[in-house]
Formats: C-alpha cells, sequence, structure tokens
C-alpha cells in the first residue's frame, strides 16, 4: 500500500532523536568494551586477574559518563541558542508597534 504523500517515512525531530541515541550507546559501549578486554588481557599477561579489569571497568565507566556529559552540554547551549534567537525575535517582533 503506498504511503500517502503527506506523510514522510521519518521526521526531522525522530531522525535526530534516533540518531543521538545510537551515538550515545555506542559512546558508552564503546569505551567498556575496549578497556575491560584490554584489562583482561592485560590480567592474563600478569597474571593479576582481575584487578586490572575491574580498574578498566571503572575508567570506562567515568570515560563514558564525561563523553555523555559533555554531549548532552552541547546539545543543552545549542538549544538554549535556538531559544534565545527566537525569544529575541519574538519580543522584537511583538515591540515594533508598541508605544513608550
Amino acid at each position: 500500500m503506498p504511503r500517502p504523500d503527506n506523510d514522510p517515512p521519518l521526521s526531522k525531530p525522530m531522525f535526530q532523536a534516533l540518531s543521538l541515541a545510537w551515538e550515545l550507546g555506542y559512546t558508552i559501549a564503546i569505551p567498556l568494551v575496549v578497556l575491560a578486554l584490554l584489562g583482561r588481557m592485560i590480567d592474563k599477561w600478569l597474571g593479576s586477574s582481575p584487578w586490572v579489569l575491574l580498574v578498566g571497568v571503572l575508567l570506562s565507566i567515568f570515560l563514558s559518563t564525561w563523553l555523555v556529559y559533555r554531549k548532552t552540554k552541547l546539545i543543552v547551549s545549542a538549544q538554549d541558542t535556538v531559544n534565545n534567537t527566537n525569544t529575541k525575535t519574538d519580543v522584537g517582533d511583538k515591540t515594533k508597534g508598541m508605544k513608550l
């Protein structure tokens, strides 16, 4: 059954949300997997199981938290910029015809 022309397959906000979720998933998963595997390999080499593995996992938690915080901060500041631009425009438009 064909889709109506006025119903796009993916709207821009939906695509942005999915993109952000995908990016945050990788931001959390990649450091965890890489540092845990690296810690496991070093543990086998040194015979110090599970200490380096635990350090790698803890380090990946801190790294992932910092990366997610940085990404969130960028998104919030971009949204604030958009909101401030829209607010200034709206206020300017509303006060044009007013007498002070």
